[in-house]
């Protein structure tokens, strides 16, 4: 850390300031600043890019992408008893680290970024789902970022990288996978945490593809694999009753079995049936 290394360990950032974590703020800090530098690094080259941190709470890893060379980070901080500590990292950093005061689900992160953009987070698990979906289903693609290095709950990182055919296969799956290619780079145990969380953290790599694997329009895919999944014991042809007159006919058209369930198909399949879906849409008066 010898580009910062002037700055008080964590432990005693959190003593000077007063910051326990607040779970209703979904907030679990990594103070092992070498755990940190890991995580940035498992981001790639950070020396030509922006990086969008989310959630930095004390710093720790905003400390880390600094330490790894990123151009620059901005980082979104919801809790305002964390801005001091953050001010003291950007006074240590001229004009490589911009602190902005708010909800992440308020702001536009793409304004204040200068591309190259990669994102790297320890999300809140209160709202990283959502903002994951938010970065994967933008109305134009490619996105504003080239890379996501996400941490999140295992269960909800194993549901990211699954394939079809396994019961963490599911929405997540298929509209990152889509679009991007993801694997998990790092898991981490409770401890790792203050305060430790009750289950395993995983931490997801996400780079962007150019264009989707597979041609589909993105609102349509996106409520077929929502329906399929909302009911995902049931068979297609009840589960996706509601998107079209004659869903049965449609989905043997697309070559997927009316009686299969959604965990069962596979990517191109889902976009297949976005597709006749479309036209279908396209051709009723």
């Amino acid at each position: 850390m010898a580009a910062i290394d002037g700055l008080p360990p964590l432990r005693a950032v959190i003593a000077a300031h007063g910051l326990s974590a607040r779970r209703s703020l979904g907030q679990n800090f990594i103070l092992d600043l070498n755990l940190t530098a890991r995580i940035a690094r498992a981001a790639g080259d950070l020396g030509a890019c922006d990086v969008l941190e989310i959630g930095p709470g004390p710093g720790g890893l905003t400390r880390g992408l600094l330490a790894e060379g990123a151009r620059r980070v901005v980082a979104v901080e919801k809790d305002p008893r964390c801005l001091p500590a953050l001010a003291e990292i950007a006074a240590a950093c001229p004009g490589r680290l911009e602190v902005v005061a708010g909800d992440a689900l308020a702001i536009d992160p793409a304004a204040l970024l200068h591309p190259p953009v990669r994102v790297v987070a320890n999300l809140p698990y209160n709202v990283g789902t959502e903002l994951l979906l938010r970065w994967l289903t933008p109305p134009v693609w490619p996105p504003f970022w080239q890379s996501l290095t996400l941490m999140f709950q295992k269960e909800v990182a194993e549901r990211i990288v699954a394939r079809p055919g396994s019961k963490a296969y599911g929405r997540l799956s298929v509209l990152a996978q889509w679009r991007s290619d993801a694997r998990i780079v790092m898991t981490l145990p409770p401890e790792a945490f203050t305060p430790p969380p009750k289950v395993q953290s995983a931490v997801v790599h996400l780079v962007a593809l150019p264009a989707p694997r597979h041609a589909a329009d993105a609102a349509i895919l996106g409520r077929v694999v929502a329906a399929g999944f909302n009911q995902r014991r049931k068979m297609l042809r009840a589960s996706l009753r509601g998107l079209a007159p004659g869903i049965e006919a449609i989905l043997e058209a697309a070559g997927i079995d009316p009686t299969a369930r959604a965990e069962e198909i596979p990517i191109e399949g889902f976009c297949r049936l976005a597709r006749l879906l479309a036209a279908g849409a396209a051709h009723r008066p």
